[in-house]
Order: C-alpha cells, then sequence, then structure tokens
C-alpha cells in the first residue's frame, strides 16, 4: 500500500463527506463517516494494511470515534453537575469508605485500557457526601488519559476540595495492558498506589486502620 493514495482518499473523504469508492466491485461501499476522528481512523486503518470498505470494518471509524469520545468523557465532566449540592450536614466524625469502585481508563502511553478498583476514605467535619458521588467522581478522572499515579491524587484532591475534611485516602488496585499484551507481556502483575491527606497522611494509627479495613474480606451483603 503507498501512503499518498491513503492521504488522497482520506483528504477526498474530508471534503465531500462521502466515502470513496471502492476499487472492487464485489465489496459494498463504505458508510459515511462523521466528526474528526472516524476518517483519521479510517486513514489509521489503511496504513496497518487493513481494507476499510471490507464488510466487518465498514462503520469501525464511527464506531471507534463514539468509543474514543465515551471513555474520554471525563474532561467534559463538571464537578458541581457530578456533586450536584449533595453535601449534608450530619454529626458524624468517623470514617466513611467506599470500596471497590470498579473503574476503566486509558493509558496515555500507548492508549491502552488499565482497569481495577479505587478504595476511597475520608474524616468528616461538618459534612458528608451522597455515597454515589464518589464512583461518579472517580470516574470523572478515570475517563481521561492517565497515569494511575496521577489519577489517585486527582481523586484525593478532589474529594479534600469538595468537603474539607480532616483527611482523605485513596488506594487504587489496578492491571495495565500496557504491560499485558505488550512489553514485558506479564498477564498477573499489578499495580497499587496511594494518596493521602490531612490526618490519613500525618496520623499513622489513622492510615492503618483505613488500610486495615480495606483487608477486609468481600463486604458485599
Amino acid at each position: 500500500m503507498k501512503t499518498n493514495k491513503a492521504t488522497a482518499s482520506v483528504v477526498k473523504m474530508m471534503e465531500t463527506k462521502r466515502p470513496a469508492a471502492s476499487s472492487r466491485n464485489s465489496r459494498p461501499a463504505p458508510v459515511e463517516t462523521e466528526g474528526d476522528i472516524a476518517p483519521m481512523v479510517h486513514s489509521i486503518l489503511e496504513h496497518l494494511g487493513e481494507d476499510p470498505s471490507r464488510e466487518g470494518l465498514l462503520r469501525t471509524p464511527e464506531r471507534a470515534e463514539k468509543a474514543l469520545k465515551f471513555l474520554t468523557s471525563g474532561y467534559t465532566m463538571d464537578l458541581n453537575k457530578i456533586v450536584n449540592n449533595a453535601l449534608f450536614d450530619v454529626e458524624y466524625d468517623e470514617m466513611v469508605i467506599v470500596k471497590d469502585i470498579e473503574f476503566f481508563s486509558m493509558c496515555e502511553h500507548h492508549m491502552l485500557p488499565f482497569y481495577g478498583k479505587a478504595h476511597v476514605a475520608y474524616l468528616p467535619t461538618k459534612k458528608i457526601i451522597g455515597l454515589s458521588k464518589i464512583p461518579r467522581i472517580v470516574d470523572m478522572f478515570a475517563r481521561r488519559l492517565q497515569v494511575q499515579e496521577r489519577l489517585t491524587q486527582q481523586i484525593a484532591e478532589t474529594i479534600n476540595e469538595v468537603l474539607q475534611p480532616r483527611g482523605v485516602g485513596v488506594v487504587l488496585e489496578a492491571r495495565h495492558f500496557c504491560m499485558m499484551m505488550r512489553g514485558v507481556e506479564k498477564q498477573h502483575s499489578g499495580t497499587v498506589t496511594s494518596a493521602m491527606t490531612g490526618d490519613f497522611r500525618e496520623r499513622k494509627e489513622t492510615r492503618a486502620e483505613f488500610l486495615s479495613l480495606l483487608r477486609m474480606g468481600d463486604s458485599r451483603l
């Protein structure tokens, strides 16, 4: 395949918003693609040596665009809309933990997925937050191009900013496809990261309590 042919095909498609005619009459004509990403995916498929006009790939550029926009939708999420004033005055000053929050993200180095569980705890002062808001905050940062270390820190800093608690503790456990599918190809290696603020960072007993509660058995009812 010649690169100039692939490039010309993509330029023509972007200018006319119509798929180029198939070079083989036996193949169905490519479907129309929309948006800025789909034509680029079409070009990538050609550069990989594929035929974007074959049946199995006809709608792949469009699907890939929708998938990428969903997987990176965290860039357009609004923290205020997520929290939605779900802060409540409650006389409670013991640890609140939301465990086993499933998340999926994309490694910014190879754009391959990494996935795992987030465990989030905080020590309230005057306010608590609706429990469903914590997983939503996790998703807001997970649905971006990320590294696990930054993701962990962003979750902790955001909850600290929203609640102004006595402290926040966040632990993420994840598996990375950039290690599993390529590179060292280690299938069972996991990565654990943590971020602590306030009492979780400064008080050894608080941190120990948090980590001890995480080691408890299956908490599902």
